[in-house]
């Protein structure tokens, strides 16, 4: 490395950029899904309302962690982090993770003291089904650009924040049955049983957080401890040994790092190769394996017959 080069600001390039306001874009919206959630389930005493402000104050920490995540994951590899620095979107991914979980136990804890404590008031008014609708437009709007983002540049950090939105749009669906049933038993007294509605839907809401978070929690992890994704071990042997020169293609070590697969690999080539033929072999097998992973950093190490 250039000791010259090392307090030279790196570049963003203009993907980085884009996965930084994408991620921005998401801290803002759930900034303003707090606020309005906040306000209307105090108002109203929904604990529906209140469970979903609560979910959607994680997010906000979730997105505020995103946002850092994305901007530090874009920063290259140094001499304290040779792979990089992707790994910093994988953590954050991780902690979602753990909000989400901390939101479901907050959840049905309240909504179970609801269900077995003394019987509370609560107001259902047009406010109350306003400011959920208006939620789910959102939810819908972030997370689609969310994913399609995530998908685009291969970021877990902004897949788990699509994660987050996605759920909200389910959670805030129950949410409004729930508020509809409380409507209900008001127009209706003989159907006083449904007042609890509210209170099932949060545990809903709280069995939905978690089948969310156990799915991202087990990528996750398997990405932190360097398992290799599932398939791609096969492909890579295949597209390498159908280099024409390739004997053999064994030894293959993969590990990912943010959006980045690091691959490292043995090939097996005919010993009478020269230098130069042996190394223009490897840049074949190199292309081809980007063929089917575009941004791997590919290390192959030639073995003569």
């Amino acid at each position: 490395m250039n000791l010259s080069l090392k307090n030279k600001k790196p570049e963003i390039t203009t993907d980085d950029r884009k996965k930084q306001a994408a991620a921005k874009s998401s801290v803002l919206a759930a900034f303003g899904l707090v606020a309005m959630k906040a306000v209307v389930g105090i108002l109203t005493g929904s604990l529906g309302i209140l469970a979903e402000a609560l979910h959607s104050g994680l997010d906000l920490v979730a997105a505020l962690v995103t946002w850092f995540a994305v901007r530090i994951s874009s920063k290259p590899a140094d001499r304290e982090h040779l792979y990089g620095h992707g790994k910093y979107e994988n953590v954050s991914a991780l902690f979602e993770t753990l909000l989400l979980l901390i939101t479901c136990i907050w959840i049905i804890h309240a909504a179970v003291m609801r269900l077995t404590g003394k019987e509370v008031h609560i107001i259902v008014n047009a406010w109350s089904f306003l400011v959920m609708a208006i939620s789910i437009i959102v939810d819908i709007s972030r997370s689609r650009m969310l994913f399609k983002a995530a998908k685009k540049y291969n970021s877990q950090a902004l897949e788990a924040d699509a994660l987050h939105f996605s759920t909200d749009i389910w959670s805030s669906a129950v949410v409004i049955f729930g508020l509809l049933c409380v409507a209900v038993s008001d127009w209706f007294p003989h159907l006083a049983f449904l007042r609890y509605a509210d209170a099932v839907a949060a545990i809903l809401v709280g069995i939905i957080v978690i089948g969310v978070s156990w799915k991202l929690g087990v990528r996750t992890v398997r990405v932190l401890l360097d398992s290799a994704p599932v398939g791609l071990e096969d492909q890579i042997i295949r597209v390498a040994e159908a280099v024409p020169g390739v004997l053999n293609c064994h030894h293959v070590r993969l590990r990912s790092s943010g959006a980045q697969i690091f691959v490292d690999m043995h090939v097996l080539m005919d010993g009478g190769k020269s230098l130069r033929d042996a190394h223009r072999l490897t840049e074949e097998i190199e292309k081809a394996i980007r063929g089917i992973s575009p941004d791997a950093d590919v290390t192959v190490h030639p073995e003569p017959k």
